[in-house]
């Protein structure tokens, strides 16, 4: 998937520099930090630098993209847009109608997070819940087009917004020239399309890797069948990839200017949401973590690389944050579930937390459990929520347990 015949496609390098001209307000859009990250190097065995368009003023990229379109379509006499969106595209058309003057309709799916719903609505866009998944939301946003004089901004099937998040591409190429590679993740593909080319004409020798959820996973199978493939449902964390398509248009650019697509797995998404924050100090959300997850995962090697992840997002709502938190310290085996046979009498429990806490370990919570079909009359179950430091405190919890005569069962995983 290397480009060949770029003139062909319907966004152009010089689309991407008008795009730059008209984005030079920087209360609309900022120039957005790189940071090296040394923990991250030693994990891949390369340089890696973030690129950290989770802290633009709206949380993400989405406004490079609508105020480039917005803005032409004002000067054109245009004074009213609807969208659709699952949170980040929204706020991006709410501020740039806002600073636009011109009023906005953001429909976004009922289980939208509620973080992105209010900040949609501060940037001065009507928002209104419809629909249970992102293409049941579009549907209907569209239909209300069709019956007023409202245009339509699309989250990625448009060349101005394409061309607008390409404006993205030229600062990463700025923050380091000789990248040997980026990656950058693919919902609807706007993002991905807009940065590989302007990549692609800037360091053509640069390795655009692009990044799915597996639960949200289309660009494979598109590219397969020569044509945009879409789910009827998907299922992942990551809600700013997941659009369940991607465009004629997105499919036409990834197939020239993208050189690989990755996937990667809700734990491993979760699981370097985790290490951002704790080795980066960043707070991203699932879409702005998927590049990270990429580079840790067995299906892309940087190895010797000086490598671009995106972190393209930030607006992580904090149910998903501690949703997130415990899958991934669950998988760390830093929250472990006990469950112990017992003889049910007095001072048993007392006796088993005495154990763990003589190991260090902290108990969330206990719970009994008599009515199960393979205790015995007298017998129940204490089930512990433990903290542990990792694998090796928790094996040293379960050892000492059984070395003071308690049957103990590692359930974490089954629940």
């Amino acid at each position: 998937m290397t480009s060949t015949e770029s003139d062909e496609l319907p966004v152009q390098y010089a689309d991407i520099e008008r795009a730059r001209e008209r984005l030079d307000d920087d209360s609309v859009v900022k120039e957005t930090p790189i940071e090296r990250s040394s923990s991250l190097d030693e994990f891949v065995g390369g340089e890696v630098y973030l690129k950290m368009e989770h802290l633009q003023w709206t949380g993400s990229f989405k406004t490079r993209g609508a105020y480039n379109k917005i803005r032409q379509d004002v000067d054109r006499g245009v004074d009213e847009f609807v969208a659709a969106s699952a949170g980040n595209h929204a706020q991006g058309v709410a501020l740039a109608a806002t600073k636009c003057g011109a009023d906005s309709t953001i429909y976004m799916p009922e289980n939208a997070p509620q973080t992105k719903v209010d900040a949609t609505r501060e940037y001065g866009a009507t928002v209104e819940l419809v629909g249970k998944d992102f293409q049941e939301t579009m549907t209907h946003a569209k239909s209300t087009v069709e019956e007023s004089d409202a245009e339509f901004v699309h989250a990625y099937d448009d060349t101005d917004i394409i061309a607008g998040q390409g404006t993205l591409g030229i600062e990463m190429y700025h923050d380091r020239s000789h990248a040997d590679t980026v990656v950058i993740p693919i919902g609807g593909g706007g993002l991905i399309s807009g940065i590989s080319t302007a990549i692609k004409h800037l360091s053509p020798e640069t390795r655009v890797v692009g990044v799915q959820a597996t639960g949200a996973e289309t660009v494979h199978e598109s590219l397969d069948k020569g044509m945009p493939v879409t789910l009827d449902e998907v299922n992942t964390i990551a809600d700013g990839i997941a659009t369940g398509g991607i465009s004629r248009t997105t499919l036409r650019i990834i197939q020239q200017n993208v050189d690989e697509v990755v996937t990667v797995t809700d734990t491993e998404i979760a699981r370097a949401i985790l290490l951002l924050l704790e080795r980066a100090k960043q707070v991203v959300e699932g879409a702005g973590a998927a590049a990270v997850a990429a580079i840790l995962s067995d299906e892309l090697d940087v190895t010797d690389e000086t490598v671009m992840p995106l972190l393209c997002g930030g607006n992580l709502d904090m149910t998903r944050l501690q949703t997130v938190l415990v899958h991934a310290l669950t998988e760390r085996q830093q929250l472990l579930r006990l469950r112990v046979r017992i003889d049910d009498r007095p001072g048993k429990m007392e006796a088993i937390s005495g154990v763990i806490a003589e190991k260090g370990a902290n108990i969330r919570d206990v719970r009994h459990d008599r009515s199960v079909d393979d205790l015995e009359i007298g017998e129940a179950y204490l089930v512990f929520r433990v903290e542990a430091s990792g694998a090796g405190h928790a094996a040293s919890i379960i050892d000492a347990l059984e070395a003071a005569d308690y049957s103990v069962e590692n359930i974490t995983k089954t629940i």
